[in-house]
């Protein structure tokens, strides 16, 4: 057996000796010639010396090229260090050498800042929200609170010096979005109604509903039902029991979602009954599997109607799937490409074809409204692509929108422009809006790119503004003036708190800009004016609310204390921004009227949840004026220099 080169009887010298030139060449020059395997013995490997050959290593041994080193790696490698080391220092409550810490700064972002503005290199991802060149969190001024992520409430500590515990009281999502929590009656209730077949109420409960909303002003702004239609969809729904042809599950849940949205704006008689519109919702809930095998306008009907109630009872979840439901009868349905045939005023509708298409045209429309509007409050993409769709007015729409009709009863011999919540030429702007400065491919746009948008939206939304009649014609700044109660009504109000909303939600899109990090002056100017414009829309909102709150019905919490919330926020991080504004004393007296404000609206009779949910409300608004507070404070002693 031929020793190893690890074998024991080698002496110390031979094996240091063997050793090193193993490692500089594994095989002697005749082994490694022959390609055969060498065992590097000393003095002769094993082949040499059974062959009589000399066993020398004197052949040159090629060295690898060291790989120049990789810029894009190395780079990679120095931001994943930078990374880690603000993550570190966040944990620890420190700060690194290159984010600057609280400072006695107190005028603008993009000098001194408390939290490192964004870099040049930045490249924002989808749902990114940013105020003034911040990036706050995950969740966009149009989802929800811009102060859940760490970095929101690392910005708000540094500006207040105060402790920041939003978790405590946003944990459950946006204040505007209504917590569906089930108490154990409640439940048990909801099991029972669900239980065994789904039996329609009285057919003249239903009939009488339909009565009441055909003579009133709601057939025109939410056009769910035809009401010659909705009588064939009765007579199917209440057939004898024993037929469950095609079409009877859409019918009956049909019936049930109009009895919902009756609930929701109190169509039932005094003397009859109210309607439990949550009850009726489950029990039409629980016919969609049946519903989505059925595509008839039943079918879309029922959808439409649901997502109504969802919105009015403010679970804007549930309006959501409602929504894409509907929006995907809609298109098999073929309502996206078709037009109204007739103009106002002259459509006869003496068919059911002719009917059929205009009611759909109408459900069409409604169902866009929603969809921008759901948009904008959940921050999720729109169902209902505008390059898909024929967006082709109906006929002498504006004209008929803002005549005196709002104010007197229609008249039942003459058939009228459908009028729709708010104005479809505003939820078309909401639309462009939404796609150009917050969908994905928006969040990844230039400085010029996204302020281009925004004057081109700003330019669009004037052009709307000033068509309106001139009582009825928003203005940026509101005037504190009270106006006339008889140029005042639910119509005009939602018309002004979403002009407001939206001026705020184009111009701040600017907060995004990479010139907030880079300092450039000329944009600067532009991004700096669109955010005044944003806080100024959002303290007009606050302030018309608060004047126009008399006016609201019952049904419209809701729906409208998505715009006081909003606004407050904006408002919010401005006095952070610029805690020695001469208007941030104003802007926080401002604030503190807002949870009295929310408390004051009017509202139907609530559940314990929604009182409670109402309080959390209010607690987080409080919450945030009290740091609002702190901010003037503390910048107020850093500018005398007593820090």
């Amino acid at each position: 057996m031929y020793a190893t080169p690890m074998s024991p009887l080698r002496s110390k010298p031979e094996t240091q000796a063997r050793d090193q030139r193993t490692r500089t060449s594994r095989a002697c020059d005749s082994c490694y010639k022959r390609k055969i395997k060498c065992d590097a013995d000393i003095p002769h490997c094993n082949w040499c010396k059974h062959h009589n050959l000399s066993c020398t290593f004197t052949r040159l041994v090629r060295r690898g090229r060291k790989k120049k080193p990789d810029p894009s790696q190395q780079l990679r490698e120095f931001q994943l260090f930078e990374r880690i080391e603000k993550i570190e220092n966040l944990l620890t409550g420190t700060r690194s050498s290159r984010d600057p810490g609280i400072s006695g700064s107190n005028s603008s972002f993009g000098t001194t800042p408390d939290l490192a503005p964004v870099p040049q290199s930045f490249c924002p991802s989808s749902g990114t929200l940013h105020f003034a060149g911040f990036r706050l969190g995950e969740i966009s001024s149009y989802t929800g609170i811009p102060l859940f992520s760490l970095d929101g409430q690392q910005w708000v500590q540094s500006r207040t010096g105060q402790t920041v515990t939003f978790e405590k009281l946003c944990a459950f999502g946006p204040p505007w979005q209504k917590l569906r929590f089930l108490d154990g009656n409640s439940l048990s209730r909801n099991l029972q109604a669900l239980q065994g077949v789904v039996t329609l109420p009285s057919r003249d409960i239903v009939e009488e509903c339909v009565l009441t909303y055909s003579s009133s002003i709601l057939r025109f702004v939410f056009p769910v039902i035809d009401t010659v239609l909705f009588n064939e969809t009765i007579k199917l729904a209440y057939q004898p029991e024993n037929n469950n042809g095609t079409g009877v599950a859409s019918a009956k849940a049909c019936i049930y979602s109009f009895l919902a949205f009756a609930s929701v704006f109190n169509l039932h008689s005094s003397t009859s009954p109210a309607v439990d519109g949550e009850a009726c919702a489950l029990k039409a809930d629980s016919l969609l599997p049946q519903v989505l095998h059925e595509t008839t306008i039943d079918s879309l009907q029922t959808a439409a109607m649901l997502l109504v109630f969802q919105n009015f009872a403010g679970n804007l979840q549930s309006a959501v799937l409602m929504n894409s439901i509907a929006s995907r009868f809609l298109f098999i349905l073929g309502a996206h490409v078709q037009s109204y045939q007739d103009s106002a005023g002259q459509a006869l509708l003496a068919n059911m074809a002719s009917r059929t298409e205009h009611h759909l045209r109408n459900l069409f429309w409604l169902c866009y409204s929603f969809d921008k509007e759901l948009c904008l409050r959940t921050g999720q993409p729109p169902s209902i692509n505008d390059e898909h769709c024929d967006l082709t007015l109906p006929p002498v729409y504006p004209e008929e929108l803002y005549n005196d009709f709002p104010f007197r009863p229609p008249s039942d011999e003459v058939v009228r422009c459908p009028l729709f919540p708010g104005d479809l030429r505003l939820t078309m702007i909401k639309s462009r809006a939404y796609t150009a400065l917050y969908s994905a491919r928006a969040l990844q746009k230039s400085d010029a790119e996204l302020l281009k948008d925004i004057r081109e939206l700003d330019d669009d939304l004037e052009k709307w503004r000033t068509s309106l009649p001139p009582t009825l014609r928003p203005t940026i700044s509101f005037s504190h003036e009270t106006p006339n109660d008889n140029e005042m009504n639910m119509h005009s109000v939602t018309i002004r708190l979403a002009y407001h909303h939206c001026v705020a939600a184009i111009h701040q899109a600017a907060s995004r800009c990479k010139a907030w990090a880079g300092g450039q002056s000329m944009v600067m100017d532009g991004v700096s004016s669109s955010l005044a414009l944003s806080v100024e829309a959002s303290r007009s909102s606050i302030f018309y609310l608060q004047t126009a709150q008399h006016v609201l019905p019952d049904e419209s919490f809701w729906m409208l204390v998505f715009y006081p919330i909003t606004a407050f926020l904006t408002i919010f991080c401005n006095i952070l921004l610029h805690p020695l504004d001469p208007r941030a004393d104003e802007d926080l007296n401002l604030l503190n009227k807002v949870p009295d404000l929310i408390k004051r609206m009017p509202s139907r009779e609530l559940s314990l949840n929604e009182v409670m949910h109402i309080k959390r409300t209010a607690d987080f608004v409080t919450e945030l004026s009290r740091l609002g507070k702190y901010a003037i404070i503390k910048a107020s002693k850093e500018n005398s220099g007593c820090i």
